[in-house]
């Protein structure tokens, strides 16, 4: 089999990369919402829209909106890849999705990015049926419970993707609530929840949230067990109080202090070059 000489490839995938810009096919950018996609009502949200550095415009837009029959001859792009929302209001939620602008064409558009508002209603209750610290396989029920008659119930973890669930009933002391199984529950699951209330023709409008559930699954960093401090058999570091050092400096110049008068005492009854007891030697004039 002959090898392909690398000049060769990289004319190959250099032209391969012209036909793909020039059918318009250019990769998809990826929109993200700061601080987050579920925004408290008449908060501030910024949308980002991340393409490549050669990218030379940008567009966000809610997904639905009306696009120009003609894209090539569209208004000028944003120069920007950001769309800040100064305060969410109930119109301002929904579906975004962007693209970017490369060579006088655009790319694809982003997957859609759901913008939610809460606090338009009070917030519903969560609970567990079997409670909060469970055993690994374990089917864990979560049960969100709201007054308000919602036909559309949420269900989030915190870093976790929400769980949405549209059928419900109603209980026998009003409102209504619904189920959520965690079937069987690993690990990955232990976490902090919450849920919230909605309705079908609003989907994006979200009640406030529940009160935190913290689910603790046996065998995680987050179980009782495993949160119990245990003994270190590795020697602990030694730091002394300000009065410590102030006791042991002063030990220190005291100590330094006798040794300087034992020194000058040992010199006064004559240090290294003791007298000698024996009178000098005599010398005698033999040869007068």
């Amino acid at each position: 089999m002959s090898m392909v000489p690398p000049s060769l490839l990289c004319l190959g995938l250099c032209l391969s990369q012209s036909t793909w810009a020039q059918k318009g096919n250019l990769p998809p950018p990826h929109i993200i919402a700061l601080p987050g996609s579920t925004v408290p009502a008449k908060s501030p949200v910024t949308l980002l829209c991340q393409g490549p550095k050669q990218a030379e415009g940008y567009r966000i837009s809610r997904v639905g909106s009306p696009e120009p029959m003609d894209k090539e001859e569209e208004i000028a792009p944003r120069k920007t890849n950001a769309l800040s929302i100064a305060e969410v209001t109930t119109d301002k939620t929904g579906l975004y999705h962007c693209s970017y602008q490369r060579g006088g064409r655009w790319s694809q558009f982003s997957d859609p990015l759901q913008l939610v508002m809460t606090g338009a209603y009070s917030k519903p209750s969560l609970s567990s049926v079997v409670g909060t610290v469970v055993a690994p396989g374990e089917t864990v029920k979560l049960q969100c419970f709201s007054k308000i008659n919602h036909d559309v119930f949420i269900l989030t973890k915190e870093d976790g993707d929400p769980i949405t669930q549209n059928q419900s009933y109603t209980p026998q002391d009003g409102g209504r609530q619904t189920i959520f199984l965690l079937n069987p529950v690993s690990s990955t699951q232990a976490g902090t929840y919450r849920c919230y209330g909605a309705f079908h023709d609003n989907p994006y409008v979200w009640s406030q949230p529940s009160d935190p559930l913290h689910l603790q699954v046996e065998g995680t960093t987050d179980s009782p067990s495993s949160t119990q401090p245990r003994h270190s058999t590795a020697p602990t570091a030694w730091h002394p109080s300000v009065e410590t050092q102030v006791r042991l400096s002063l030990a220190a110049l005291l100590l330094l202090v006798m040794v300087v008068l034992l020194a000058e005492a040992w010199c006064s009854q004559g240090g290294p070059s003791v007298k000698s007891d024996e009178p000098p030697p005599q010398w005698t004039d033999k040869h007068r």
